[in-house]
């Protein structure tokens, strides 16, 4: 399994929100490069990477920031926040992201979405975000009725083979993830590379995440709390 460590930037620091509500944000790092080191240090090659500004505005209003962590420190780094059409999928490819997340987009403007996976299947990862069960997008404040196999088949069927899945409620909170959630996707769509986001608070969570058969799962706030150390995820990852 993947364990992938995120970094969210708002306003150009590295921050943690609470179930996605900007009012209630956590500064970690004033200096978003030097957290990226960090990482690269401990030997992580890959980290993922939200740009909170553009999931409001639907500008990369970090994209510089992102940049710089790819070119200068010299990881790979998938991004979401703020992707809204093909343009900017293509936008995000220039600049060097080998993995961009959409759920914006992925309701929005569906057609423009699939053809993206059939030109770039290794690179398109949809972002399931879960809220009581529905899909949300939009900086997490859209939700949609629409069934989650409606979305899934036709992008499958494409060649999507990427989902990151994060169940909001947990997101934050160090409350540990949704496990059956992950069971249930897992089961349902098994030939998916399922990624797990939202509520790891301990190493066990990360465990019992890969006993579920995970792809990969993303760390941020337990790191970034100290109930997780670099060194225990590095062993982890695969």
């Amino acid at each position: 399994m993947k364990i992938i460590p995120a970094i969210d930037l708002l306003d150009g620091q590295v921050v943690r929100l609470q179930k996605g509500d900007y009012s209630k944000k956590t500064v970690y790092n004033h200096n978003a490069l030097d957290e990226a080191a960090k990482f690269k240090a401990a030997g992580f090659s890959h980290i993922h990477v939200v740009d909170l500004n553009g999931a409001k505005s639907g500008k990369f209003e970090n994209l510089p920031i992102i940049k710089s962590i790819i070119n200068e420190i010299g990881l790979s780094v998938q991004t979401g926040g703020g992707v809204r059409s093909r343009e900017d999928i293509d936008t995000l490819l220039d600049a060097g992201l080998s993995g961009i997340i959409c759920s914006s987009m992925v309701v929005k403007k569906p057609d423009d979405w699939l053809q993206a996976i059939s030109d770039h299947p290794d690179q398109m990862i949809l972002g399931l975000d879960l809220k009581d069960g529905k899909l949300a997008f939009g900086g997490w404040l859209e939700t949609s009725d629409k069934p989650i196999e409606d979305f899934l088949n036709p992008m499958i069927e494409a060649g999507l083979q990427t989902v990151l899945s994060t169940d909001i409620a947990r997101d934050g909170m160090l409350s540990g993830p949704n496990f059956e959630m992950y069971k249930d996707l897992q089961n349902r769509f098994p030939d998916v590379n399922w990624i797990a986001s939202g509520g790891v608070s301990k190493l066990d969570d990360l465990v019992r995440v890969n006993a579920i058969g995970m792809y990969g799962v993303v760390v941020g706030k337990a790191y970034y709390e100290g109930h997780i150390r670099l060194d225990e995820m590095m062993n982890l990852n695969r």
